[in-house]
């Protein structure tokens, strides 16, 4: 499972956009823990940071790119030893919680 701080539903349509993660957030490690903070404006409108594990790890990586929701989704498939609808599920929770958190960029 991927985790992140906060919840919000996700929305269906992002599965065709390509996604992106904004400018404006900065991924580093603590204490053997990643840590994503926002810098500039961002801090404005992000106040906190989102800790990330293995998988949104990998995910936060293939996002400072654009893919699209399936291109992610064949990734993480190819990479971890997941059935698809739990794969599925778990990118749609960590899109949405990476997109009310202001940072995803569609």
């Amino acid at each position: 499972m991927f985790i992140i701080l906060s919840c919000i539903e996700y929305l269906p349509e992002l599965r065709m956009l390509t996604v992106k993660i904004k400018d404006g957030f900065l991924l580093r490690e603590i204490a053997d823990t990643h840590v994503v903070v926002p810098v500039g404006e961002r801090v404005i409108e992000f106040k906190g940071l989102m800790i990330l594990n293995e998988h949104g790890l990998f995910v936060w990586n293939m996002l400072q790119n654009d893919h699209t929701f399936n291109q992610v989704l064949a990734s993480i498939l190819d990479e971890y030893d997941i059935d698809a609808d739990t794969a599925k599920a778990d990118l749609d929770e960590f899109l949405a919680r990476v997109r009310k958190n202001g940072a995803l960029e569609e």
